[in-house]
């Protein structure tokens, strides 16, 4: 297990700035994914260039995967520790039709897809829809 947040950017060859760790912080703190604008209205007056480039070397370093649910906003998770977000690393999605929330349903691995021998995979997003647990309650 990581020390500290420094850590954990330190271990994806991220440099820590303030801005780095705030981020970090605020996705530690999510049971789903979130999107840009849900991050921009956690910070007071931050600036949307600094959170977007955040994201984006987040994304190139493997510490968070984005994810295309459908919504028409991209949204973003925390990979796990060893993930290199290799096909064999990816997992499905789950969009909750009522609350409108996405998660990531880590234990649950994407199918295997067989492909005709000249063609590659690079990435798979799948998404179920459906009602999560905290809304059929």
């Amino acid at each position: 297990m990581m020390k500290n947040n420094n850590d954990k950017l330190i271990s994806r060859n991220i440099k820590p700035t303030a801005m780095r760790e705030l981020v970090l912080d605020a996705l530690l703190e999510q049971n789903v994914a979130v999107s840009l604008s849900d991050l921009e209205n956690k910070f007071n007056k931050v600036d949307k260039v600094t959170l977007y480039r955040t994201l984006k070397t987040f994304e190139e370093n493997k510490l968070i995967h984005s994810i295309d649910d459908g919504t028409g906003s991209v949204k973003y998770a925390l990979c796990a520790e060893n993930c290199q977000c290799n096909p064999h690393d990816l997992h499905v999605h789950f969009f909750c039709t009522k609350c409108k929330q996405t998660y990531c349903l880590n234990e649950t691995s994407i199918p295997s897809v067989v492909l005709p021998s000249d063609f590659e995979i690079k990435t798979i997003n799948m998404v179920v829809k459906g009602i999560c647990s905290n809304c059929k309650e």
